[in-house]
Formats: C-alpha cells, structure tokens, sequence
C-alpha cells in the first residue's frame, strides 16, 4: 500500500532529482509529483510523494519535517486522503444540450 506525503516549503525552480536526491537518502520514495503553475512550470512551493510503507512516510516525516533544504524549512506531513466527489458532482465528457 503506497502512502502519500506532502512536502511543502519548496523553492520555485526546485527539480525533481533535486527533491528525490535529498530524500532519498533518509526514506525510499517511489514517485514524485511537484506542483507547478500551469503557465510558467515553477514549482508553487509544495510536492507529493509516494512512499512504498506507513513506515517509510512516518520515517521521511521524522527526520526531514522542520530540516532546511535549499535555504528553506520543509514542512512535511503524511497527506490526507480526501474522499472523491459525489457522481452529481462528477463532470461528464456529454456536450451540453438544451431541452
């Protein structure tokens, strides 16, 4: 079972093999997901990553959450799991039609 933790405090060019080489020296990640602006790709100072065990996140979170990295104080904690959207609220791939 994979669990998510959020990585914020992130600088704005932060790389993904930049995050993955700092932290995988203290935890195994398996995937990384930055958060950028859609426009100019910058990092907006926060990321998502995807640790193999329960173990491994509480591990990233003991020892990195407060750590600086890149002249900035992380702050990471295991994600909340938010619960998907009711079907009404669903969008659907049907064009528009008036009646």
């Amino acid at each position: 079972m994979m669990v998510k933790i959020f990585v914020g405090g992130l600088r704005p060019d932060i790389t993904e093999l930049d995050l993955l080489m700092y932290i995988s020296l203290r935890a195994n990640v398996n995937t990384i997901k930055i958060v950028r602006d859609k426009v100019t790709k910058r990092c907006k100072g926060y990321a998502f990553l995807e640790m193999a065990s329960q173990a491994e996140a509480e591990k990233a979170v003991s020892l990195l959450n407060g750590e600086e990295f890149q002249g900035q104080t992380l702050n990471i904690k295991v994600a909340e799991e938010v619960a998907p959207p009711p079907k009404a609220f669903v969008k659907s791939n049907k064009p528009y039609q008036k009646r």
